[in-house]
């Protein structure tokens, strides 16, 4: 090869050097481009294929998410899904295409090898691809805690607040709400419903200084509702308590 570059002209040279280039330089950059799917959607892959049985048809895996629920020592199961009806795409000024399908949860209790279903809610979830306004859409976590399933809204800057189930009556019944109003670090206020014992708290914070630590000013009230289950609520979204 050092005999042939010698000879070469110069034209020929650089000509030689770029079918070099792009025969063993070109391909190496592309592998290097190419990005390996996260830890979470090569779970979700696995997911979606080990629960299929447990998901309806014309939905697909969202999320799952393990605990126990019962307080029997086991890990159940929940199943966040999510519908796939192609009219619910819509076309935005600045995202693009969008899926404004709406999620769902369907909670499954172990049952020896397998699972048995204790509910089937499949559309209480907006989809994660909501309108946020000036800010971006509340975040949708849900989790298995205590025995307790936690379905909570993060809202950055905003606050968050979240809404607490137990097993009970064959479904998973609202025991507890607790939200933040926040302006960046600060709290504005706090609010904790006790659905189990009618007690509803509202911590006000006084100090109007940012830098300041919080003085909250509480005021108790009684809540008077009937038990709300989690199979029956329609939208999580119209789920507020402070009108009570």
């Amino acid at each position: 090869m050092k005999i042939l570059i010698k000879t070469m002209k110069p034209k020929l040279l650089l000509s030689t050097f770029l079918t070099l280039s792009a025969t063993f330089f070109i391909p190496q950059i592309t592998f290097a481009q190419e990005t390996k799917p996260t830890f979470e959607q090569v779970k979700l892959q696995k997911d979606q294929i080990k629960y299929k049985t447990y998901i309806p048809a014309k939905y697909v895996l969202f999320e799952a998410v393990e605990g126990d629920l019962n307080k029997d020592g086991v890990k159940d199961l929940l199943l966040i899904v999510k519908g796939t009806n192609p009219k619910e795409w819509v076309d935005h000024e600045y995202r693009g295409k969008l899926d404004r399908n709406r999620r769902g949860i369907i909670v499954l209790l172990a049952d020896k090898d397998k699972y048995k279903q204790v509910l089937s809610n499949l559309s209480c979830f907006s989809s994660e691809n909501e309108e946020g306004g000036v800010y971006f859409a509340p975040e949708l976590w849900i989790s298995i805690e205590k025995g307790l399933l936690n379905v909570h809204y993060g809202h950055g800057r905003y606050g968050y607040w979240n809404y607490s189930f137990r097993a009970q009556d064959n479904d998973l019944r609202l025991i507890g709400y607790d939200d933040s109003s926040n302006h960046g670090p600060y709290v504005q206020s706090e609010t904790s419903i006790n659905f189990l014992t009618a007690k509803k708290v509202i911590r006000k914070n006084l100090n109007e200084d940012f830098d300041d630590d919080p003085k909250f000013k509480e005021t108790w009230s009684k809540v008077n509702l009937a038990p709300i289950y989690l199979s029956k609520i329609k939208d999580f979204d119209e789920l507020g308590f402070s009108k009570f």
